[in-house]
């Protein structure tokens, strides 16, 4: 299937020209069954198409039918005794399976005295009915195939079922219409202005829920780093298989609406959307046992959008036996250790864009459509470059600069490279607000001092800085701010840049005041103007050229809590007159000079890294460790 054959990026939203088309075999049905119930839904002001004006004139499927068919919200297919021996009604089947995959489309399945497992499997009068269609189209086998599958795949959508002597036929078309009214009241959730690149996204978790089988319940997970998509992706995978459940919820902002709500308020929403009724209690206690008796025999899909935390989970699908059989939860999260510790095993990890899909969605968002002038290539692919594949990135930069020219589009992303846009930076930092204390000192460590680094270094230097890594690291990975890739700690640039603002911001003005220096020119004017301070823990100086750095010495002086000095490439005019003893991590491998300033007795040091061995300290450090012996640093 082709890109955008499920989501059109020019057309996100279908309209829909009836509610209801009826989908049935004349002979069968018509004068009783069928037109009882398009006179029941046309009471409730269910705006229905029946074909019951002789459109049905030749061999084929009018193209007045094709377009009922298309523009219905609902098809209600009748399957009855003599239905598979209407050509008719099969290529209408055929389009309206079609319009189902590509559309959204609800389907509503009537077996009228037919056995489900008889439409599936072609057997008794549907066997009789393909024998004579296989005799009448001996040259067409492709067609009775299609037939076939269209068959086997509108008997595994839940339906109704209709034998006559069990049930009276009013009480049947009543609770037809109140189902229709309920799909009809829920309305296919919006997904994106521009869905690019969700066909293969939405195909995989699809394909983790199972939704084919009816056997058991399970629950999927979707994760990823904030703005990936998890919440565009959950919505599109549910406008595509709602019509396979009895009742379907999605509980947008989870961790927000219970902060601000409560999770009992959810809890109430939850069960007034599924079963259909208000319920009327204060307390998460009081709810769960609620839910467990209404829903436990209910086939239910259920989306639990950006949960933070285990309680969220546990007061909305604490246990599968909540739910009845052939049920599905999908929750979207930063942090895939909530969905391990809840006994989610099936969880996809929702990718970044690749270049052509990011280049994609920054055209529809910054001009509409997917052909631009030549001139703007370049700049597109910068763009493309720093948002690094992150469709918020790519949405947000691309509408703020919606029908501006070349100029506009370079001063925007060099503002961006220096301070992020605020849009993007709350949305990712809500991940790093979700840490603890020393899981915060990491991450910002990591992200100003060691993205690129060995797993190795880092740990070791984090350990030297007084901090115990192992726990803090992990937590990091599954909330998706970094990842070990080949044993070298990385994040997303845009995460990176996340983590720095949230330094820069400590002392916009003054860089004296800030934790942490990595950008070469702050530290220049830090060590060249001596404007430290005690405020500065941590310095990474990578200076890109051969420049030299014109100081005094003394620039460490005023940094009293100094506690890692990492210089990676630099040249300076004098060495060092002093060194703080605060220090726990020193690693200067350019260090040219031939010993320490004399007052440096750095009692708390335990990682040092020179480019000399033989250099001595006055007061040795607690773990000496020599640059030969670090493998991988």
């Amino acid at each position: 299937m082709e890109e955008q054959s499920l989501f059109s990026s020019s057309s996100p939203t279908y309209g829909w020209t009836y509610d209801v088309f009826l989908n049935f075999r004349g002979e069968d049905t018509r004068f009783d069954f069928t037109i009882n119930l398009y006179k029941a839904l046309h009471q409730k002001g269910i705006h229905t198409f029946i074909d019951n004006k002789g459109l049905r004139r030749g061999e084929g499927i009018t193209p007045s039918l094709l377009k009922a068919i298309q523009e219905s919200t609902i098809a209600v297919t009748i399957f009855s005794k003599n239905y598979a021996s209407s050509t008719f009604c099969l290529d209408e089947l055929v389009h309206i399976l079609e319009c189902r995959q590509k559309k959204g489309q609800l389907v509503l399945p009537i077996f009228y005295d037919v056995e489900p497992s008889d439409v599936r499997h072609q057997r008794g009068n549907y066997k009789e009915a393909f024998t004579q269609h296989e005799q009448r189209f001996n040259n067409d086998q492709k067609k009775a195939q299609k037939w076939k599958q269209a068959l086997r795949d509108a008997a595994d959508i839940a339906g109704f079922y209709f034998k006559p002597g069990k049930e009276h036929e009013c009480d049947l078309i009543e609770r037809i219409v109140k189902e229709v009214c309920r799909r009809i009241n829920c309305k296919p959730l919006h997904i994106a202005d521009y869905p690019v690149g969700l066909e293969c996204r939405v195909r995989k978790v699809i394909s983790l829920l199972d939704v084919e089988s009816n056997e058991g319940v399970l629950m999927v997970g979707i994760c990823g780093m904030g703005g990936i998509g998890k919440t565009t992706i959950a919505r599109a995978v549910s406008n595509l298989i709602t019509d396979m459940f009895e009742a379907f919820c999605f509980v947008a902002n989870v961790s927000k609406n219970s902060q601000k709500h409560g999770l009992a308020y959810l809890q109430k929403m939850l069960l007034s959307k599924l079963v259909g009724e208000d319920f009327n209690f204060v307390d998460i206690n009081q709810g769960i046992p609620i839910m467990k008796q209404r829903l436990h025999r209910k086939k239910i899909l259920l989306v639990l959008d950006d949960v933070h935390e285990p309680r969220q989970l546990q007061a909305m699908a604490g246990a599968l036996d909540w739910f009845g059989s052939g049920s599905r939860i999908i929750a979207t999260t930063r942090d895939k250790h909530l969905l391990a510790r809840h006994g989610v095993e099936r969880i996809y990890e929702v990718e970044s864009l690749n270049e052509n899909e990011a280049l994609e969605l920054l055209k529809w968002s910054a001009f509409r459509e997917n052909k631009v002038d030549p001139s703007f290539m370049d700049m597109l692919n910068n763009v493309v470059l720093y948002a690094g594949g992150l469709p918020l990135a790519l949405e947000v930069i691309g509408s703020n600069l919606f029908n501006r020219g070349i100029n506009d589009w370079n001063s925007a992303l060099d503002n961006y490279r220096r301070i992020p846009n605020r849009e993007i930076q709350q949305v990712l930092k809500m991940s790093y607000d979700a840490l603890d204390e020393f899981e915060k000192e990491i991450f910002l460590d990591i992200a100003c001092c060691f993205k690129g680094d060995s797993l190795e270094y880092v740990t070791s230097a984090l350990y030297a800085r007084g901090i115990c890594p192992d726990y803090g690291v992990k937590v990091l990975i599954d909330k998706c701010l970094i990842k070990i890739d080949n044993g070298l700690v990385t994040m997303h640039d845009l995460i990176q840049d996340m983590g720095k603002e949230i330094i820069r911001q400590q002392s916009p003005t003054e860089l004296g005041k800030r934790s942490r220096l990595w950008f070469h020119e702050d530290i220049l004017q830090v060590l060249e103007g001596n404007k430290g301070t005690g405020e500065i823990e941590a310095i990474n100086l990578h200076m890109p050229g051969e420049k030299e750095i014109n100081w005094s010495g003394l620039a460490f002086k005023k940094m009293q809590n100094l506690k890692m000095l990492i210089v990676r490439n630099a040249r300076f005019s004098t060495g060092p007159k002093h060194l703080p003893n605060s220090l726990r991590l020193l690693d200067w491998k350019g260090y040219t000079y031939p010993s320490f300033p004399f007052d440096f007795c750095p009692k708390e040091l335990v990682i040092l890294r020179m480019p000399e061995s033989s250099l001595k300290l006055n007061s040795p450090p607690k773990a000496w460790v020599p640059v030969r012996e670090c493998n991988g640093f």
